[in-house]
């Protein structure tokens, strides 16, 4: 389809629904424009405020109008796991409204989410080590032992509030954990909300 470089991606938006009879499924907001690259990191979602000119698009790119929700998995600390339609273009920060409401957590600013990476993977980025540093290895590992007793909240991977899940390479098929990371005050924790009190007794 052409497009004026000046249009507004939500006016194409419209357009797009307009003309294209298998573009009018579903509700118009859950859908958008989005610009995909080989690393699925570095695919963006275009801003509905925006123009198209804005993102600097050359004649011939390719933009999918596709649905913004997805599912995801996040787990509590008590072992339950909810599924949440989230939208994807949203960083995590606004997603954590969305989640913390979902699950009845009224402090959602208190609140951050944990991308677990599998150990190995850990081992990995660990670096490599040569064979006649065997007794610094034994050493590091007796450190990593108590290390993994102590699991302290420095080691786990926060997501960053300020960036999408897709950029920080969220997969569909994660599940994320819920864990409060700021402690501002215990007057925020309401005494009669029983979800909040078990997820801080559980952390």
């Amino acid at each position: 389809m052409q497009f004026e470089p000046c249009t507004p991606v939500y006016d194409a938006c419209r357009i797009i629904r307009e003309r294209v009879p298998e573009a009018q499924s579903g509700q118009a907001s859950d859908y958008g424009l989005f610009l995909s690259d080989d690393d699925p990191r570095k695919g963006i979602w275009l801003e509905s405020g925006r123009t198209l000119d804005y993102y600097m698009l050359r004649n011939g790119d390719v933009l999918e109008y596709k649905k913004k929700q997805r599912p995801q998995k996040i787990k509590m600390l008590d072992g339950a796991i909810k599924t949440i339609m989230v939208d994807d273009s949203k960083t995590v920060g606004e997603l954590l409204v969305t989640i913390c409401s979902r699950i009845g957590i009224t402090n959602y600013e208190e609140y951050s989410l944990i991308q677990e990476v599998p150990e190995d993977k850990k081992e990995e980025s660990m670096g490599t080590l040569k064979k006649d540093r065997t007794l610094l290895l034994r050493d590091e590992r007796k450190m990593e032992k108590l290390k993994a007793k102590l699991h302290t909240d420095d080691e786990l991977n926060w997501l960053d509030h300020s960036r999408t899940f897709r950029e920080q390479g969220v997969e569909e098929s994660e599940t994320l954990l819920l864990r409060r990371k700021f402690f501002y005050s215990d007057q925020n924790v309401d005494s009669r909300d029983p979800v909040q009190l078990n997820l801080l007794y559980v952390q």
